[in-house]
Order: structure tokens, then sequence, then C-alpha cells
């Protein structure tokens, strides 16, 4: 609290400072808050030529042409209804849709760094916060991590008021819920739980809530702290929420009753809970016929599982299992091995860390050059190694296939698991055979069979088997057949479709 001193007149003050009437005090109690703080202005006027007045704001982060036009310059030629009681300036004053007050200094400080200029007036022990924040963002456009042949090319953007906006775009129902929380000692991150009231489980909501309650840290940069702060098993290689820039995936989650999470300053939001059937939907899967979304989607689950054990299983056949090969393949096989000095296990783990070098390298490049750099890096690479008969054909011929294939997860946290996990299934083919692989594979399936996502199996609903919800996992049944929401993330109002939506069920008809 604010106290005066008896002797002097004078006011201590301190970071939790309560406002007082006197202008000076309370301009010197912020100036102690902010420190040295070059980049905010302090503006003096006076109010109808008789009351003073002080306008603080961040230049970089206000809207100076409000400011001047709906701020300064009406208070300032005010005449006879200049008042010095701040609901007079509030009401009369101010042509601004929003100003709400603030009672202490800590709380001016906080708002005024978030961009939120600050009124302070002679005689009013309290002040203004101006809702004219402004600053530089970049346009709405199409993700890049997130490509699609059909559907929309919007995608979010560092802005959580941008991407709550182009949510509620969407989803036009008084439905949706937003709650915000504020995070980071530093930075004071706003984070945003978003849900539709009424399809999303409250229990799921209150863990949400629970888990970025007890969140206690100085800085929060991007949606990765939060993820990496709330999943349920921290030293799983695979992702327990997911990710993504799209505005309609996000929509289409929180409309099967799942929950958002938007953080301000990154373009990217997360969804939970998050399965492995959810990780392995594309945005344009429900955009295109289902015989074909069907196919492409019931080819990524086996090339990702190829792209998992296909390098090992290599290894484990020409090392302890000659006989599964057919003689003319092994005869060819054999005969570009000939010279080659190295075991096939040390060529494969070679080749793929040579790949995952070259990717690395071309992610990390700008982007003109990362691509070609890659491709170019590849074949180079591959051609020379071959060359030198350090390694033979067939073993390029299986990473690059391995590599390609792993390209078709549609989330790159996913496909970045599979990665890790190829290099223990190559050490246990080289090691155990065949046996080794699938001990690997066994332990894989029983750690997916443990893993949580906000409480919800990672491999619901193949384990626990749930019949009635697998129309949208290997395969995607058309959409009238997909009447209800998944039962993981809603228990009520399941019901999405009215009965009799298939195509050609009606009797009407012209002819």
């Amino acid at each position: 609290m604010q106290t005066r001193s008896a002797s002097n007149g004078s006011f201590e003050l301190n970071d939790r400072t309560a406002l007082v009437p006197e202008l000076d005090l309370n301009i010197e109690a912020l100036k102690r808050v902010l420190g040295e703080a070059d980049d905010v202005s302090f503006r003096p006027f006076l109010i109808g030529g008789t009351i003073r007045a002080e306008l603080v704001n961040i230049p970089s982060m206000s809207n100076r042409q409000e400011i001047d036009n709906n701020v300064l310059k009406p208070l300032m030629q005010s005449g006879d209804e200049s008042s010095n009681d701040l609901q007079s300036v509030k009401m009369r004053l101010l042509p601004v849709m929003s100003a709400d007050e603030a009672g202490t200094i800590e709380e001016c400080a906080g708002q005024l760094i978030k961009g939120y200029p600050v009124l302070l007036v002679d005689g009013c022990a309290g002040a203004l916060l101006l809702g004219l924040v402004q600053w530089d963002k970049r346009s709405i456009e199409e993700p890049q991590t997130e490509t699609s042949l059909r559907g929309p090319r919007e995608g979010f953007t560092e802005s959580i008021t941008t991407n709550l906006s182009q949510i509620r775009r969407r989803i036009q129902s008084v439905k949706l819920q937003v709650q915000s929380h504020s995070i980071g000692g530093y930075t004071g991150t706003e984070v945003c739980i978003a849900y539709i009231d009424g399809l999303a489980k409250p229990s799921l909501l209150h863990e949400v809530q629970s888990r970025l309650e007890r969140i206690d840290i100085d800085s929060v940069l991007e949606t990765g702290y939060i993820e990496e702060l709330t999943e349920d098993n921290p030293y799983s290689p695979f992702p327990q929420q997911q990710f993504t820039e799209r505005v309609d995936v996000a929509a289409g989650s929180l409309l099967e009753g799942r929950i958002v999470l938007l953080v301000d300053g990154t373009p990217d939001v997360l969804i939970v809970p998050a399965t492995l059937a959810t990780l392995l939907q594309a945005a344009d899967d429900y955009y295109n016929r289902t015989v074909y979304s069907s196919f492409l989607r019931f080819l990524r689950y086996w090339t990702l599982m190829l792209s998992m054990i296909l390098p090992a299983v290599y290894v484990a056949i020409l090392n302890f299992h000659h006989e599964m090969v057919p003689g003319k393949l092994l005869a060819s096989i054999a005969s570009a091995r000939e010279e080659i000095p190295f075991p096939t296990f040390v060529e494969v783990m070679m080749m793929q860390l040579a790949f995952e070098v070259l990717r690395e390298a071309g992610l990390r490049l700008p982007r003109q050059i990362g691509s070609a750099v890659t491709i170019v890096g590849a074949l180079v690479v591959g051609e020379a190694a071959v060359s030198a008969g350090l390694v033979s054909a067939p073993i390029v011929i299986i990473i690059a296939f391995t590599g390609i294939a792993g390209f078709t997860a549609p989330h790159y946290s996913l496909e970045f698991a599979i990665r890790l996990l190829r290099l223990p299934l190559i050490i246990l083919g080289g090691t155990l055979g065949l046996l080794g692989v699938s001990f690997g594979l066994i332990a894989i399936a029983i750690h997916l069979c443990m893993l949580r996502s906000y409480g919800v199996p990672f491999m619901s609903p193949f384990a626990p088997f749930v019949p009635n919800e697998m129309k949208d996992t290997m395969i995607r049944a058309p959409l009238w057949k997909m009447s209800r929401r998944p039962g993981f993330s809603s228990l009520q109002n399941r019901h999405r479709l009215a009965p009799g939506q298939k195509p050609g069920s009606s009797k009407g008809g012209g002819n």
C-alpha cells in the first residue's frame, strides 16, 4: 500500500502502489517501476486548458493516429465539459471503444508494456487504460508445413487475436468458449483455451486447466513450451499433443469435442487429446471423395510402417536369414556387395546417418537453396559412395525409399518419432536378426498401448478396440456414415449428423 509521511507529506512508493490524486507522484512511481525504458513516451497536456494530464504509451505498440484524433484532440479542446472525474473523461470526452480503469501503478505498468496507452489525470486516484493497441503483424498466408491440394488456404499467424477471430469466423456459435491465462514471469504470454461448451468433456477441460495453472516458468515463447510442460509422458518419442497451423483443422477438432490451446506469438496451436489415428489424418482427407481418401490413408499407414522397419529387416535378412531371399535376388545383392569393405549393418548405419545430416542441413539453410542442397547432396553422396565402393547400390535404394516413405506422415512430430525408432531397430536387426526386430516392434506396441494423452489412450480406438469409431482410422468412411463424434473426446451431444443423409435416399426429385 501507499502511505503518506506525516513530516513532509511525501509518499513512500513501491511496485504495488495505489494511484493517488497527485499526478506528479503517479508519474514518479510509474517511471520508477519502468526503469530506464527509453521507448516509453510521457506526453503531458491540459484537459480543456486547465486540468493537468499525462498520456503514457509505447509508440511502436500504439495506434498513434487514434491517440491524436480520439484522445488528445478531444480532451484538449473539451472546453466547458472539462472534468477531473474519470467517469466524465471516460464517458463524455473519449470516443474510444475500450477504456478500462486501473487503480494501481503495477496494473498500469503491466498493461502499458502490452501496448495499452495509460491516461493519468491530476486529481484522479486512478487511470484509464485505452484499447488502442497496434503493432506490426504478418498477414494471413497458407501454411508451409501442412500443404493441401484441396481446402482452405488460410493459416494461423503470430497474433492470438487474429487466430481467435479466424476460429470464430468458422464456428459462429455462442457455445464456442475461450478462457485466457497469462503464463511466464517475464513474458506474461497469453495462452487461451478454446472449446465448445456441450461437446468437450468437462473432465478433459478441467484437466487442461489444472495443467496450465500449475506451470510456473519465466518465459513462454512457443507452443513447444506448453507441450513439454503438460504432456503425460515426457520421455516418449511419440507426440501426445497435435499441433497445426491450419484453421480448418483446429475448427474441425473443436467440433469433435477436443480442446485447442492458442499461444500468443506463435503461428501454430495445440490440439488435445491426440491419438495415433488423429496424427495420421490429413486435412484434405475430408475434402476429397471417400474412395480417394481411404486409399491414401491406408497407404499412409503402411508406408510409415515400412519407413520404420525396412532398413532393419534388410539388415536382419542379409545377416541371418539368407534363405528368405530368392536365389536370383540374393545373387544380385551379393555381386553388388562383392567389393564393399563394410558389413551390411555398418553400410546401413552410415547411409542412414548421412541421410539425416543432409536432411537437417536442408532445413537450416535458407529456403531458396535448402531443397537444392538436399537433393543434389543426396545424389552426389549416394553416387560417390557407390562409385568408391563404400556402400552397395541396394543400400542406397533402401535408404532413399525409407526417407521418401517417411514424408507421407501428415505431422512432422510423428515422422520424427519414426526416424528416432528406426536406428534402434536397425541395431536389433543387426545383432538378433528378425527376432530382434520383432522384440523391438513388440516393445513399441506395448509403449503405444500404455501411452496416454490427457488420460485418453493414445491407440484409441484400436486399443481399447471400439468398432463404432473405426470409420475414421485406417480408412475414411463417407461423411453420411460418420454420424457420431469420437467418444474419447466428447460424451455430450455425440450426434453431429441427422439420419437419412445418404445420397440417393430421398424419394423425391424431378424426371
